[in-house]
């Protein structure tokens, strides 16, 4: 990897600055920058705007390949790149030209409800249960359970309200009786200012990776042996819904997937009947 140069790190900037006046999540901020900012050191003394499409293949061949990087590492790659060329550095080349690696073909890892019980009573602490109740019981991703806020909880309607997640929308979800009375009983007693789960320092949200960190250590207290990521949750309450016969146009809705296909993933994992909507969390 080379030293970026002057003109590299004022595009760099320019390329930030252009992903924040966008409004882009931090993390998409920081991991485009970080990817660009490699593709940019992996081509250097060459500029970005001497740069063409096999600059793109020669990292994926020579540096991505090589140590042996991951299939996610390479997708974000490229699309932190298309993104630069596409807004930031447009006149010089035709985005479409980057390609992408092929599509894998996946069929995510679910737990039983059982396993979800064990995994959901293993941690001692209120709020490491309750943030993993909630991912499971609402089908959250990570970044969108510490980014809630009290006034998200429609305790009349027993909704909750994600909002601006993943490709800035908005979206509702419905909320179990059993789970909306436990977020009502943790606020009573832990007064959040500005989030529900806050860190350390109150009114700032709390850290992804310690919610990561209380997943593994929930498993690992539970004894689950399957390889299974914080993400398995919301693959679980997913499946789960489908078993119990939730249209799958439902659940497109409640995970906030764009595309259909997306959601399509689970009918491999279940084929039951559709029926209606329940939460798996009154089940557990």
């Amino acid at each position: 990897m080379g030293i970026l140069s002057r003109r590299s790190e004022e595009d760099l900037n320019r390329y930030r600055v252009w992903l924040e006046s966008h409004r882009y999540p931090p993390n998409t901020v920081r991991t485009y920058t970080t990817m660009m900012e490699s593709f940019l050191r992996f081509v250097s003394p060459k500029e970005a705007s001497e740069c063409d499409a096999d600059d793109l293949v020669a990292m994926v061949k020579e540096y991505i390949l090589p140590r042996g990087l991951s299939y996610s590492y390479q997708n974000q790659l490229i699309s932190a790149v298309k993104k630069f060329y596409r807004e930031i550095c447009r006149e010089v080349i035709d985005p479409g030209v980057f390609t992408r690696p092929r599509t894998r073909h996946r069929l995510p890892n679910v737990l039983s409800k059982e396993e979800v019980k064990r995994i959901l009573s293993a941690p001692v602490n209120d709020k490491h249960r309750l943030v993993l109740s909630i991912i499971y019981g609402c089908g959250l991703r990570r970044s969108e359970v510490i980014m809630l806020e009290p006034d998200d909880i429609d305790y009349d309607r027993m909704l909750l309200t994600v909002r601006q997640s993943k490709g800035f929308k908005d979206r509702i979800v419905p909320l179990s009786a059993r789970l909306a009375e436990q977020i009502k009983d943790y606020i009573a007693r832990y007064k959040p200012v500005m989030f529900i789960f806050e860190g350390q320092r109150q009114g700032a949200p709390y850290s992804a990776t310690s919610v990561e960190k209380v997943f593994r250590m929930a498993c690992q207290k539970a004894g689950i042996k399957k390889d299974i990521t914080l993400h398995g949750l919301r693959h679980s309450y997913a499946t789960h819904l489908l078993e119990a016969g939730t249209d799958l146009r439902y659940i497109q809705e409640l995970l906030g997937h764009k595309s259909s296909k997306t959601t399509e993933i689970y009918t491999h994992v279940t084929e039951k009947s559709i029926q209606k909507i329940r939460s798996p969390f009154d089940d557990l």
